[in-house]
């Protein structure tokens, strides 16, 4: 029996619902921890839903799995915020299912390189920005080698091998054939995509529907390069700049007289917080906005522009008058305060992301000089490069293994066509991805959504939800080259507080091309970009 939310629910190959959170269900599924030896050890998976309210009549179609992407994403955390706003989306004829992947959160055994969570806080206190110090690549190089050594001393039984990829797509298939199904339907989002794609190459004739959303290059993940995920990152910012100066001065409170110099704003006061960092006391927090914290906070937002971009902007105005508090909140934690003697519940960290993406990619042993061209090389593409580093440098120490799981190809003839969406402006899964990863499944769709952010769920377009409802519906595809629009700008005067939507007055003037049937779906989707939040990697 292991705690599971607020209740005990016994690990069994069967699917036991119980009542959890607000009007879900969860269970545990029991799987093999080694396919390879699948009468050996077992893994724990924790599967939550929102059961579909008809689920005994000839309308019910299923489960849809949704991974929320990371690695290392939590899919009980999606649920539990994102649960009946997901089932209004995409429609009460299916059950919305989602899980945490083996190694991460609720599932056991799960990646931990800690002995507590006090020290695993205390260790953890940098966003890993390399220009934020003269040595800073040096010292992102030595934390990994602290990492790697931590993580090998909790390896035992090399534990950390199965966790990978591949196995969690043969629980998802476990999941699927527990629903008593034989074929998935799935929604995945950026990694989401690579396991998605893993899926469909190892079983292709189990695909029933599946949506691949924020691309990843998978060949570029297993061979932990990390290094065409930038291509249109400064493309994405570009839109800030844009959407500042279209929403003028009364939407966004950064505004200057053109893009070019909200954009030379930006740079005149990173250079004085590179120097003059801003000290900032919370309710629940205390810390500085120096640099490091400055430029991971908008690469941050770059997500989620417009969930995030008008809190962007009035933090960066405050900013400049020396009142750091709006922009430090954006990533706020509360401090940690240790429990001493008071069990911890399981809950995700951010170990198990590092646990699967260094064990499903090519082995790292770069030294610092070694890694100095890599670098280069990201900044070549965009100056985010220095934030996106870390994620090759991380895997510098992992434990040694054998690397015996799925890595490619990626190609299959499934049994149905596979729906890929890419956003025009994507700071980490540019396009490109969406249309090189479908050329190896014949019959592929690429949907492009016309908006910066991360998966298509970052911007509002009734369009992009609509061809993804017809896909699970019945299974039809789009037209090769349809591009989605969304339905407002990013500065729209619409609240960035979570849940906000408009009134109606305010939001019919917006939505010009929208229906009046597309009402509850708009409110539904901003919604879903309020509280979804696609796991990063770093």
């Amino acid at each position: 029996m292991t705690s599971f939310g607020t209740r005990r629910l016994e690990t069994s190959p069967e699917l036991k619902w119980t009542d959890c959170y607000t009007q879900l269900q969860c269970t545990r599924l029991q799987v093999p921890l080694n396919y390879s030896n699948p009468e050996g050890d077992t893994a724990s998976i924790a599967v939550i839903r929102f059961p579909s309210p008809l689920a005994n009549t000839a309308d019910y179609k299923g489960p849809i799995v949704i991974n929320p992407g990371g690695p290392g994403g939590s899919g009980v955390e999606l649920m539990a915020q994102n649960g009946a706003v997901l089932s209004q989306v995409l429609g009460a004829n299916f059950d919305i299912v989602s899980f945490d992947p083996r190694g991460v959160g609720r599932s056991t055994p799960r990646a931990s390189f800690f002995d507590t969570e006090a020290q695993r806080r205390f260790f953890d206190t940098s966003f890993d920005v390399i220009n934020a110090t003269s040595d800073g690549l040096a010292r992102i190089w030595v934390r990994a080698q602290i990492t790697g050594a931590l993580a090998t001393q909790h390896n035992q039984n090399n534990i950390f091998e199965h966790f990978n990829t591949e196995s969690t797509a043969r629980d998802m298939l476990r999941i699927v054939e527990a629903h008593g199904r034989k074929n998935i339907q799935y929604w995945g989002f950026s990694y989401g995509t690579v396991l998605g794609a893993v899926f469909a190459s190892l079983f292709p004739d189990r695909i029933d529907r599946l949506v691949l959303d924020g691309v990843v290059d998978a060949e570029n993940y297993f061979a932990t390069l990390w290094s065409n995920n930038l291509l249109d990152t400064d493309k994405t910012l570009q839109t800030f700049f844009d959407g500042c100066f279209e929403g003028g001065p009364d939407l966004c409170p950064f505004h200057e007289s053109s893009p070019q110099a909200i954009s030379r704003k930006l740079d005149d006061l990173t250079r004085t917080i590179f120097l003059r960092p801003v000290p900032v006391k919370t309710n629940i927090s205390y810390g500085l906005v120096d640099y490091e914290r400055l430029r991971a906070t908008i690469f941050q937002s770059l997500y989620t522009p417009y969930a995030t971009f008008p809190l962007l902007a009035q933090g960066l105005a405050d900013l400049i008058n020396g009142n750091g508090t709006v922009l430090y909140q954006i990533l706020e934690q509360p401090v940690f305060d240790c429990a001493c003697g008071t069990p911890v519940p399981l809950m995700s960290i951010s170990d198990g992301g590092t646990a699967i993406m260094c064990t499903d990619g090519a082995e790292v042993r770069d030294t610092i000089d070694e890694l100095e061209p890599f670098v280069q090389g990201l900044l070549r593409d965009s100056q985010w490069g220095e934030v996106w580093a870390s994620l090759r440098i991380g895997c510098s120490a992992w434990p040694k293994q054998e690397k015996r799981h799925f890595k490619g190809p990626f190609l299959g003839n499934t049994s149905h066509p596979i729906l890929w969406i890419g956003n025009t402006a994507d700071p980490v899964t540019p396009i490109a991805g969406a249309r090189k990863m479908a050329i190896g499944f014949p019959g592929s769709v690429v949907l492009m959504q016309d908006s910066p952010g991360h998966c298509s769920i970052a911007a509002p377009s009734v369009c992009t939800i609509g061809f993804v409802r017809a896909y699970f519906a019945n299974g039809t595809l789009p037209d090769e080259g349809v591009v989605c629009p969304v339905i407002l700008p990013i500065f729209s005067g619409q609240p960035v507080d979570i849940g906000g939507v408009p009134g109606r007055q305010k939001r019919r003037a917006l939505i010009e091309k929208t229906e009046e049937k597309d009402e509850d779906l708009v409110q539904a989707l901003s919604r879903l970009r309020q509280n979804f939040r696609v796991p990063t990697p770093f």
